[in-house]
């Protein structure tokens, strides 16, 4: 007989059937309700939110049970893990579960808070795997302490490769010219965490890129209005025939006129030319005015992928929040890590941006100041149910200041 999870994989059952088992209601076995629940919520447009929010609530018990099973499937763990839906109570035993990939700890690792960090770090199976170590060591929330510690415990994991490889050493010297500056270089924390969080994402989005197939890079609204009118210069089209008119036989030569090539011409060429897998490794491992471009890329797994680049800084995320010319899922996305939603700026311009889908900034207005209600309920820009809610809001916070 065929497991519940099967029938529903296979859309065989009755739509209030597939909404008991969005409620954790089904009649079956604890680990295989964590299962139905964690497809429907990766899976199913109609009750993926329910079941999200009955994930958020399981039974604590079971839950960590589940974390802690090596015979828990991949697609549950990986769930369990995610930044967006680690559940601080079940962090120890999925550190601990060998069925956890490792690139899913590197992933952790990469955009940890400090509460995860110190869970991390007290964990045997992290601090004996060299990737996870180097990964911690760029996070920015690793404070001096702590980055001693896994400078020492990263130097010890590698120390029986060491061992082992000193014979290979010994029979092939380095050469003399080697720079061992550059050699050190290339096996860095920062190109370690990098390259995990590139193949994570990649395997994890592998459906939306095959999708994609070869779309080139378009940007929302335009390249001329992402980079300026000014940044591309005038070139004269050389089929053009030069000008019949004669110069004056006393006329000194003009010089050649020397087109300077524009600051970003090499960037955006670069972006150009590549793939949209091209174009996501450069999203997570590219530099600041790579991602400022890519995050307007109208490809959505592209412009997503800047939002998880290990080296992306708050102030980048703060101006992505006010621009208009993103896809409207960069905007949903941006408040559903904890870290951006921390950060007041990010929520202050997600809800003055016109851009923003209306439920977003509903949403977001309660953690608004009183300030910032007031300029809000004068916006133009924005719709004028956020302008009403925002002037209603005004009010009730000044009337409750004053109770006091």
């Amino acid at each position: 007989m065929p497991r519940t999870i099967d029938q529903i994989r296979a859309s065989k059952l009755p739509s209030n059937m597939m909404q008991f088992a969005a409620r954790g209601a089904l009649q079956v076995a604890p680990a295989e309700n964590i299962e139905i629940l964690v497809h429907l919520a990766r899976n199913n447009k109609i009750f993926g939110e329910l079941a999200r929010m009955t994930l958020a609530g399981w039974d604590e018990k079971s839950s960590i049970a589940a974390a802690a099973d090596p015979h828990t499937t991949t697609e549950v763990l990986n769930y369990l893990i995610a930044h967006d839906n680690l559940r601080p109570a079940l962090l120890p035993a999925l550190l601990e579960n060998p069925s956890v990939p490792e690139t899913q700890l590197v992933k952790l690792a990469v955009s940890a808070l400090r509460e995860t960090i110190v869970v991390m770090l007290k964990s045997a199976r992290v601090r004996s795997l060299h990737s996870v170590l180097s990964a911690l060591k760029s996070n920015p929330y690793v404070n001096k302490e702590e980055a001693e510690e896994l400078r020492r415990l990263s130097s010890a994991s590698q120390a029986p490769a060491a061992t082992k490889d000193a014979a290979s050493a010994t029979e092939h010297p380095p050469s003399a010219t080697e720079d061992p500056a550059s050699a050190a270089s290339s096996d860095s924390a920062d190109e370690w965490g990098d390259d995990e969080v590139l193949s994570a994402y990649l395997k994890e989005h592998a459906k939306d890129i095959a999708a994609e197939g070869d779309k080139p890079f378009q940007a929302i609204g335009g390249v001329v209005e992402l980079l300026g009118s000014d940044y591309f210069p005038v070139i004269p089209n050389p089929e053009e025939p030069a000008a019949t008119a004669e110069a004056p036989v006393d006329a000194a030569p003009r010089k050649p006129q020397v087109q300077v090539a524009p600051k970003r011409e090499n960037a955006l060429q670069k972006i150009s030319h590549l793939d949209v897998k091209g174009r996501i490794q450069l999203a997570l491992k590219g530099n600041k005015e790579e991602r400022s471009l890519l995050i307007r890329d109208g490809t959505k797994v592209v412009a997503l992928a800047v939002l998880e680049a290990p080296k992306l800084s708050d102030g980048e995320v703060e101006k992505f929040a006010s621009q208009k010319n993103v896809l409207e899922s960069v905007l949903r996305q941006i408040p559903l890590k904890r870290r951006f939603l921390k950060n007041y700026i990010v929520v202050r311009n997600l809800v003055a941006n016109p851009r923003t889908p209306l439920d977003l900034g509903l949403g977001l207005m309660k953690y608004l100041l009183v300030a910032d209600l007031k300029k809000l309920s004068t916006n133009k820009e924005v719709s004028e149910t956020i302008r009403n809610l925002g002037m209603k809001t005004f009010k009730q916070k000044m009337d409750a200041a004053n109770k006091k």
